[in-house]
C-alpha cells in the first residue's frame, strides 16, 4: 500500500481536496487555476486557503 504524500507548499500549508470550490472562490486573493484537468484555487494572501477539486 502507498501514501500518497502532499508536497508542503507556501510556509508549509498544504493543499486539502474539496469537492466544491465555491466558498473558496468568494474569498479576497482567490485565483482560479486549470491544470492537467484539474480546477486549483490558490490564495496568495492567505495561503491556507488553497485546495483543488476533486
Amino acid at each position: 500500500m502507498t501514501v500518497a504524500l502532499e508536497r508542503l507548499g507556501e510556509k508549509g500549508t498544504t493543499m486539502k481536496v474539496r469537492q466544491s470550490l465555491r466558498a473558496l472562490k468568494a474569498r479576497p486573493g482567490a485565483q482560479i487555476v486549470r491544470r492537467r484537468g484539474r480546477v486549483f484555487v490558490i490564495n496568495k494572501k492567505d495561503p491556507r486557503f488553497k485546495a483543488r477539486q476533486g
